[in-house]
């Protein structure tokens, strides 16, 4: 996908693509989940190693510029699997953005 027409919507659409091509697609939205999970967990462990160290015997000390890295890794699968996820209940993933806005415009008056 070029850089130009890259937005959530077209994402989307290409990883649900990318993801029936390799046959990862089916899985249910439970195993799904359990995927996200898993991302989210990843995601942690990205966040604890730049912010507290991971101090783990046998691993390498990483650059900021490294760890910052895969923090935007792990934040990008965190969201790929949301995606995913909202495709399998055919949500528009741009009403998730609405959403998210409206409630806490709602709930916090503004």
């Amino acid at each position: 996908m070029e850089a130009g027409n890259l937005n959530i919507k077209n994402h989307q659409k290409w990883l649900v693509n990318f993801y029936k091509k390799r046959s990862w697609y089916q899985y249910s939205p439970f195993i799904r989940l359990n995927f996200l999970t898993e991302e989210v967990g990843e995601l942690s462990r990205a966040v604890r190693a730049l912010k507290i160290g991971r101090d783990h015997p046998g691993e390498k000390e990483s650059s900021v510029e490294v760890l910052n890295a895969n923090l935007k890794e792990e934040l990008a699968d965190v969201l790929d699997q949301v995606l995913i996820m909202s495709s399998k209940f055919d949500i528009d993933p741009q009403t998730l953005l609405e959403q998210s806005e409206n409630k806490l415009k709602k709930r916090f008056h503004e």
